[in-house]
């Protein structure tokens, strides 16, 4: 038995020599490899075409295929039939003032039970014209704009003064300048009306978001007509532009 195991070896060592280094294997070789060597962990030795541990690696990946198979889902939300989907697309276009509740709600009036979220994947998208950007309202309405900062200015006696800048846009000319130790809400509001008074007031107010301007701030510029338009989070450069 051992020399017919030898002469065995013997040829697969003549073969191999004879084939490409990389071999293939099909699902079925794998298998056999691996149910074997788990039947008899000694056939491992006898393995020449391949390596002991390629063996070993194709049994953990067996092991981990079938579990995700066994772990699959097997529920999930039901299929939309075609006539829904095309009866919410064409509601949708003949109506392209209704969002996804309204037309849930009429689906709904129509004894047709879908969610409202299936009904708003299925409306027929539109190309909505694309909002301007910042540099562009401020070229359309550079008129009627006003732009205010506050900026700290240290003193030789190491106190801090708060300066107002209000500059119109327009011409660029600076319509106000204050000078405070304590800048309030109430403070700066009475600055906005030195600067711009009620008749002659911008249309818009372009500020950062520094806590400063509190909520009586906020009400002055209501009343005066003025649009509140503080910059984004974090983007200085905004007033410069």
């Amino acid at each position: 038995m051992e020399a017919e195991i030898l002469i065995l070896r013997h040829q697969l060592n003549i073969q191999r020599r004879h084939l490409p280094k990389r071999l293939t294997f099909r699902a079925m070789d794998r298998l056999i490899f691996v149910g074997l060597s788990r039947l008899a962990p000694s056939t491992l030795n006898a393995l020449t075409i391949v390596k002991p541990e390629t063996v070993v690696r194709w049994h953990r990946a067996g092991f981990r295929s079938y579990w995700r198979w066994k772990l699959r889902p097997r529920s999930g939300r039901p299929t939309v039939a075609v006539e829904i989907r095309r009866l919410v697309r064409e509601m949708s276009i003949a109506n392209p003032l209704r969002g996804a509740p309204r037309i849930h709600g009429e689906l709904l009036k129509l004894g047709i039970e879908i969610g409202q979220t299936s009904v708003a994947k299925y409306m027929a998208k539109r190309r909505d014209p694309p909002s301007q950007g910042w540099r562009t309202f401020l070229r359309n309405h550079a008129d009627g704009i006003a732009a205010m900062d506050l900026f700290v200015v240290p003193t030789i006696s190491f106190r801090l003064l708060y300066g107002l800048l209000i500059v119109g846009h327009g011409r660029r000319q600076i319509l106000w300048f204050g000078v405070t130790a304590h800048p309030t809400a109430e403070w700066i509001a009475n600055q906005i009306t030195e600067a711009c008074g009620w008749e002659q007031a911008p249309r818009y107010l372009i500020r950062d978001r520094d806590g400063a301007y509190g909520e009586v701030f906020i009400r002055r510029l209501r009343s005066m007509g003025i649009r509140d338009r503080p910059t984004s989070p974090r983007s200085p450069c905004m007033l410069n532009d």
